[in-house]
């Protein structure tokens, strides 16, 4: 019996505009960014040159107003084109999405005069962004940063610590939330930093079991200054701009997850097409069988899970519940599938010579980023049964 192997997944796109777009990220992909990725990720090497290809493809800017560079897309399209990246390569997909959430603050609170003066770019630029929220004792905690940022007449002085910075030491400019009054959420602010910034150092990168390619390291504000102008929103308005940040960044996470269990499901179907035992192929035993369709079962579900959550947002709804849900429910996903699809492949599975076990190691990483997967239930749990009792 003959398999017919992977196909490429139908795209629920609204215009063909949004089809267009999608033919040419594909194309771009398997030409420019799948072929490196293993090499370039068991060396370690960031692919700054890929995200400068991106940006002058306009696809650093997908979500974002044509007014100042952005592609004017929807989420329901952004999320799918950030699939497809993170499927050929995670360090490139989540790197759009956290360059994405970095701009999100300017985009969404600035002043017009903020957002012409530094969003063109921001989004077309060839620049690059990171988000600085997490500290080394703020983690799931965010409200209890302690970076401080000091005001004096029309600047501000920042000093601190950020911690787990995606594109630390990389990025061209930082959004920093940081301590403007007392303690609490209320007390927080945000900030565009540049990146060239007197003050600003990085640590040198984590050593991670994946996404070796994408740098995460700490960053520290040694008296760095701003103008006032730099401000984004109100004073004290910082948290909630935060959230607002996260809960579409959560998003872009579900989405890349997607993307990694699609990508494995694509090679266990490769594989157990081809492989015979017992004079058939693999893919002919039931028990083999019933593990695909459970892949495929889990990666649809979570597809469609996104997408509803992208499509209230795109519809000014709430949408922070499904966020919290889609990138919970699409990263435990991700995880079981890539695990799954190491064990179809057997031994050839857990080595280096498939991509499986690289898929399988970057999958985790997902449970944890913006926000772990046990704050998402919290959130999830406080809109359906309210906050917890104290």
């Amino acid at each position: 019996m003959s398999h017919p192997g992977p196909q490429p997944v139908e795209r629920q796109l609204p215009t063909e505009e949004a089809r267009d777009l999608l033919a040419l990220v594909r194309e771009m992909a398997q030409r420019e960014i799948q072929p490196k990725a293993a090499e370039e990720e068991d060396a370690g090497h960031f692919p700054r040159d890929v995200f400068a290809l991106l940006s002058r493809s306009g696809l650093l800017a997908l979500p974002y107003a044509e007014e100042f560079g952005g592609g004017g897309q929807p989420y329901e399209v952004y999320l799918q084109i950030l699939e497809e990246l993170a499927a050929a390569r995670l360090t490139v997909g989540l790197g759009v999405s956290v360059h994405s959430l970095a701009c999100h603050a300017l985009a969404g609170f600035g002043t017009k005069e903020q957002q012409a003066a530094h969003l063109p770019a921001m989004l077309g630029g060839g620049l690059l962004g990171a988000y600085c929220l997490s500290e080394p004792a703020a983690g799931s905690d965010a409200a209890s940063l302690r970076t401080r940022a000091a005001r004096d007449g029309d600047t501000w002085t920042i000093d601190g610590s950020k911690a787990w910075i995606t594109h630390g030491g990389v990025a061209d400019f930082y959004t920093v939330l940081a301590r403007t009054g007392g303690e609490g959420p209320r007390g927080i602010s945000a900030f565009l930093v540049p990146g060239d910034a007197e003050g600003l150092t990085a640590a040198p990168p984590e050593r991670k079991m994946g996404m070796k390619g994408s740098p995460t390291a700490g960053v520290h504000f040694d008296g760095v200054r701003v103008g006032d102008d730099r401000r984004i929103g109100e004073e004290g308005q910082g948290f909630a701009i935060a959230l607002s940040a996260l809960d579409s960044g959560r998003l872009g996470i579900a989405a890349c997850a997607i993307g990694v269990a699609q990508a494995a499901l694509d090679e266990a179907l490769a594989y157990t097409g081809g492989r015979r035992q017992f004079g058939r192929p693999i893919a002919d035993f039931q028990g083999l069988r019933f593990m695909l369709v459970d892949m495929a079962t889990q990666i649809e579900a979570g597809r469609a899970l996104y997408l509803t959550a992208a499509r209230l947002r795109d519809a000014g709804l709430a949408f922070s519940k499904q966020a919290a849900m889609a990138k919970l429910f699409c990263t435990d996903t991700a995880m079981r599938v890539t695990t799954d699809a190491v064990q179809l492949l057997g031994g050839y599975g857990y080595t280096v010579d498939f991509p499986t076990e690289r898929y399988m190691r970057e999958a985790k990483v997902l449970q944890i980023v913006e926000g772990t997967n046990q704050i998402q239930r919290m959130v999830v749990a406080r809109h359906l049964v309210g906050p917890e009792s104290r």
